[in-house]
């Protein structure tokens, strides 16, 4: 073989034994950006933010077409298109829109709003005007805010599509202006194409730097709950200990409080699992196996660490009709570890006392789809409370819960296939409902 043949291929099996190479990694990370990622249609949500957005809308653009056709002329401009425009402001507006701008009819109106009076709107015009530079500076400025707006992808997409809509509108409807021809077209094009690269190359840094704040806040929150189990561990030696003087020389009181000692030592480490649990909420395993509702429910309710016995006595199981769903039997059980220590919080918080009864976990299906329900009679959830219960960190318990627990349950419920949603009325309880697709 001769001798530059034999470096070739000794420098292949070397690149080859350092690991994947640099194009695997983008098309991992490209992967993982592009399509792995969830799509988040509102960036920097909150009912303000969106009722500011309609209210801009609402009165900016009445504004623009002002300063376009009257204070700064330009060749074309359209009122009935600016009113239109206007008015959808309104969509925004409207409180059941703004009060939860997480939701998906609210990432759905938002979307639509935005791609009409950003990309589309301002394609038209751009066109309908010439490119002219009062237009290019516009489309330039509209690019960088839709990419700060919305998702990348979204923007990229809206973009897109605004751009060939309009231009197929123009091409029919659109006035008599001279093309955009020339070292015109060609220097409008670089400035748009270095403003579109700009927005993306901007937007996915900082998609990323979400995802990694969000993935190292919830890996310090584990590390934390792991370390908790080295003291509870010396409780628990101290237990075994006062358990033992009392076995030689018989005392109540050590045997009470050896008692009490295990007691809140597995009440901790069952917290501390917990814990653990719904700081994997960006990690979750796959489903690999067919679960039984039924026995779930039971399975949870038995190992749950109960406080006292008149706190068990208040749990109900109502199994009408048993379903299995593809799942995994210890992610679900998390699932419905959280929704009755939510539910048993709110009974505490309601009343002293709880009766048999309050907190009812139910199973039923039908029609191919099956239903887990957890009701309690406790406190409620209040309205505005109800549609950010899911968000992660989002806690009605200001300064004792860390608001992952109905975050961690919906994206594993999601996992699934499945849904879960909140029915409450203030001071009269609250039932999370949990439908999955039943395996036939």
């Amino acid at each position: 073989m001769p001798q530059d043949t034999t470096h070739h291929t000794r420098a292949l099996l070397n690149a080859s034994a350092r690991g994947p190479s640099a194009w695997t990694h983008f098309t991992r990370w490209l992967k993982e950006e592009a399509i792995v990622a969830p799509l988040v249609p509102v960036l920097h949500p909150s009912p303000l933010r969106m009722k500011g957005l309609g209210l801009f809308t609402l009165l900016g653009h009445p504004l623009f077409w002002f300063i376009w056709a009257v204070w700064l002329p330009q060749p074309y401009e359209n009122l009935p298109l600016r009113i239109f425009t206007a008015l959808t402001g309104l969509l925004l507006l409207s409180e059941r829109i703004s009060r939860d701008p997480t939701s998906k009819l609210s990432g759905a109106v938002f979307t639509g709003v935005l791609w009409f009076e950003s990309p589309f709107l301002f394609s038209w015009m751009y066109l309908c005007n010439g490119g002219n530079q009062a237009w290019l500076a516009s489309m330039a400025a509209m690019i960088l805010a839709y990419y700060f707006a919305t998702d990348w992808r979204l923007a990229t997409i809206g973009i897109a599509t605004g751009a060939l809509v309009a231009r197929v509108l123009f091409a029919f409807w659109g006035p008599d202006v001279a093309p955009i021809t020339g070292e015109l077209f060609w220097v409008n094009t670089m400035v748009l194409a270095f403003c579109i690269s700009m927005g993306m190359l901007l937007s996915v840094s900082s998609a990323n730097l979400r995802r990694e704040h969000l993935a190292n806040t919830l890996a310090t929150m584990g590390i934390m709950a792991h370390e908790l189990r080295t003291p509870l561990a010396t409780m628990s030696l101290i237990g075994d200990a006062l358990r033992g003087t009392a076995t030689n020389t018989p005392d109540p009181m050590h045997v009470q409080l050896a008692t009490r000692l295990h007691t809140l030592v597995r009440n901790m480490n069952h917290q501390i699992d917990s814990q653990i649990a719904n700081a994997r909420l960006m990690h979750l395993p796959g489903y690999t196996e067919a679960v039984s509702a039924a026995d779930l429910v039971r399975e949870t309710v038995t190992s749950y660490p109960f406080k006292s016995s008149r706190e068990r006595d208040s749990v109900t199981l109502a199994v009408a009709q048993d379903f299995r769903f593809l799942g995994l039997q210890s992610l679900f059980k998390q699932v419905l570890d959280n929704l009755i220590k939510n539910a048993l919080r709110s009974l505490a918080a309601a009343s002293n006392a709880s009766q048999p009864g309050d907190l009812v976990i139910g199973v039923e299906s039908s029609g191919g789809r099956g239903r887990i329900f957890v009701t309690d009679k406790g406190m409620g959830v209040e309205p505005q409370m109800q549609t950010r219960i899911f968000e992660p960190f989002f806690s009605t318990y200001s300064g004792t819960g860390h608001g992952l627990g109905l975050a961690f349950c919906q994206q594993v419920i999601r996992n699934a296939h499945g849904t879960i949603r909140v029915r409450s009325e203030v001071g009269r309880g609250a039932t999370f409902v949990i439908d999955l697709p039943a395996l036939g």
